[in-house]
């Protein structure tokens, strides 16, 4: 039976009267490009976020990985290990510096690239290592730190999904040469549009601002040849209030994922999210996984949720970076791979109700003794 009534959305952007109100108070001054709000954004970020770094504001997730590769001296010729279980745009910035991303294999039970696959992906040419944060669960940040150490690799993280997520007590973004974070509307928190790098190193932020200005610092000084990445007033004016409501949203995001534990903790053939023992998992995504199913099976089950409970449900990521059009690498993957059809996420975002906690738990419970019993 088709489900009749307003469906829960796997993601829902929290913008209210606050972001409303601190755009009108930019644009009422005319002064809407990059300015004194993207500088009191960037020092904000870092207070809240990862303590003790400097931040640098660009236009979206995407820029800040590109600069900051750039802006680690990354090029043509050079190797960056990474994982094909994510968003594309972590191998496009790679791509983008002519230095060529090479995929490693994912930890199974975190969905993270597995220190000991990248290991196996190490070669002469190779530079530095880009783990990602996938769903908003910190990676083996122990494991990276000695295998740079062991090969002298630079760590590169792609935190574009983990806002507040920490290892060890240590906020992710404070651990590599830099830190690239997503702002995008979907994201923990965000601008409207938007990115941060973040780094523990003066020099090195100085040469991302100059990169995402034109390759310069100082009007018509040019330094080196650059973009035009710049975040603008708008859109770090939306940014600092979101960045008022990070730590409560988290906490939120917290509640809604061990609800959905307990749920569905025991059904017959899915997965609950596993967190490491060292890993603050900030929940992004709450991606559960069916166990064995084929990438049909899996699709089926998402399209059920919808039609016949109205529950939003998404796939991140159906296809493997390395078998994308833009790639098409051969690579031996093989958790990757079970991943990719196995894998949906449910909502877990902090405008959920607790109604609406108990009607996903109940979908899928009914969703996957359907498919038990078929």
């Amino acid at each position: 039976m088709a489900f009749e009534g307003t469906t829960i959305p796997v993601a829902k952007p929290q913008i209210g009267a606050e972001e409303r109100q601190a755009v009108d108070r930019v644009m009422s001054t005319g002064m809407v490009a990059q300015g004194p709000e993207v500088a009191a954004f960037e020092v904000e970020f870092s207070e809240v976020l990862v303590p003790g770094a400097h931040s640098v504001a660009v236009n979206s997730g995407t820029s800040a990985l590109h600069l900051g590769l750039l802006a680690a001296g990354i090029g043509a010729g050079d190797e960056v290990i990474v994982p094909a279980f994510t968003f594309a745009a972590t191998a496009n910035s790679v791509a983008l510096t002519g230095a060529t991303p090479v995929f490693a294999d994912i930890d199974p039970r975190t969905f993270n690239l597995d220190p000991s696959s990248a290991a196996e992906a190490v070669t002469e040419r190779t530079r530095a290592i880009m783990p990602v944060h996938l769903y908003g669960q910190a990676a083996d940040m122990d494991g990276f730190e000695a295998l740079a150490e062991k090969h002298g690799l630079a760590i590169l993280e792609d935190a574009a999904q983990a806002h507040a997520s920490s290892w060890n007590g240590r906020p992710v973004g404070s651990f590599g040469s830099f830190a690239a974070f997503s702002l995008y509307p979907t994201k923990n928190m965000t601008s409207g549009e938007g990115g941060m790098v973040t780094t523990n190193d003066g020099e090195f932020a100085r040469r991302v601002r100059v990169l995402r200005n034109q390759g310069m610092e100082k009007q018509y000084r040019n330094e080196v040849v650059g973009l035009n990445n710049r975040m603008t007033d708008i859109h770090a004016a939306i940014g600092r209030v979101q960045l008022t409501k990070i730590l409560d949203w988290t906490a939120r995001r917290q509640s809604n994922a061990a609800v959905l534990d307990e749920g569905l903790a025991g059904l017959s053939g899915v997965v609950t999210p596993q967190v490491a023992g060292q890993a603050t998992h900030v929940y992004h995504q709450y991606t559960i996984r069916l166990s064995g199913s084929t990438a049909q099976e899996r699709d089926a089950f998402v399209t059920a949720l919808k039609d016949e409970h109205g529950v939003g449900a998404g796939v991140y990521y159906p296809v493997p970076v390395n078998r994308l059009e833009s790639f098409l690498v051969e690579a031996d993957l093989p958790h990757t791979e079970s991943a990719a059809q196995e894998v949906l996420s449910l909502p877990v975002h902090p405008a959920l109700e607790e109604s609406d906690l108990q009607r996903i738990v109940t979908a899928v419970d009914a969703v996957a003794r359907a498919g038990a019993s078929a």
